[in-house]
């Protein structure tokens, strides 16, 4: 190591994690009729003062929770440390997706940031509180979040991350996990309209179609409900098969 010369080479001026946190929730419920669902991803409103009392980095934005790496922990450490720091959610699901280190993405220098992301059911989200760097904590609606006025370059992070939530619920079986153990088609297609208007799934008799083909569900026998109709309509569960890719999607 004799031969490397730390000073001929520019280190970044921070290194940095950011976490999206997205959630399915009612929109609307009418008796006799299927759900209308929402995506939702959570923000933090950026304090005013730092922990030191100065004029906040891109204060009163919102924002994606996130901050600094520790000399002695992870970006995936980091992740969940401040998630828990800021929103008060801890114990879920992360995974990491992406690296930002475009010049200029930062106002404080050259600050590289690892994006995680996670989808949940909202009761993993109930104890939320804003805490440390963050004055407020919300959610929004993926059709509005983007009219926000966000911090740094978190716009292109959540873009970026809207499409890995809508891959995750059209390429797994992510989506049981917003639905009864039994639900009834439109309860499904409900989840699955929150990321694509594909129409092998919005349209109702094509999708109806669908769900009799697919291997990780199956019909319950015996079992309807007026639930989402006033005409008794068949119940179907998740069960446990391989799966393949665009699982949902039309075949083109």
């Amino acid at each position: 190591m004799q031969q490397y010369d730390v000073k001929k080479y520019r280190t970044p001026d921070g290194y940095t994690s950011d976490i999206a946190v997205f959630s399915i929730l009612p929109e609307k419920r009418e008796m006799f009729k299927p759900p209308v669902m929402d995506l939702k991803l959570m923000l933090i409103k950026r304090s005013m003062t730092n922990s030191e009392g100065k004029l906040n980095i891109e204060a009163g934005k919102w924002a994606l929770p996130g901050g600094f790496v520790d000399p002695a922990e992870t970006a995936f450490q980091s992740a969940q440390r401040e998630l828990m720091e800021e929103t008060g959610v801890e114990n879920i699901h992360l995974e990491h997706f992406g690296v930002y280190d475009a010049p200029g993405r930062d106002p404080r220098g050259w600050i590289i940031s690892n994006a995680h992301f996670a989808i949940v059911p909202e009761h993993q989200l109930a104890k939320r509180q804003a805490n440390d760097d963050a004055s407020e904590v919300e959610l929004f609606s993926v059709k509005e979040v983007l009219k926000l006025d966000l911090a740094f370059d978190h716009a292109e992070i959540i873009r970026d991350a809207i499409s890995v939530i809508r891959h995750k619920l059209l390429e797994t079986t992510a989506a049981k996990d917003f639905l009864p153990s039994e639900f009834t088609y439109s309860e499904l297609q409900a989840v699955l309209l929150t990321v694509t208007n594909d129409s092998a799934i919005s349209l109702d008799a094509a999708f109806a179609r669908k769900i009799k083909s697919l291997p990780f569900i199956r019909e319950i026998t015996g079992k309807k409900t007026t639930r989402t109709s006033k005409k008794p309509t068949q119940l179907y569960r998740f069960i446990d098969a391989d799966v393949n890719t665009s699982l949902y999607h039309s075949r083109k």
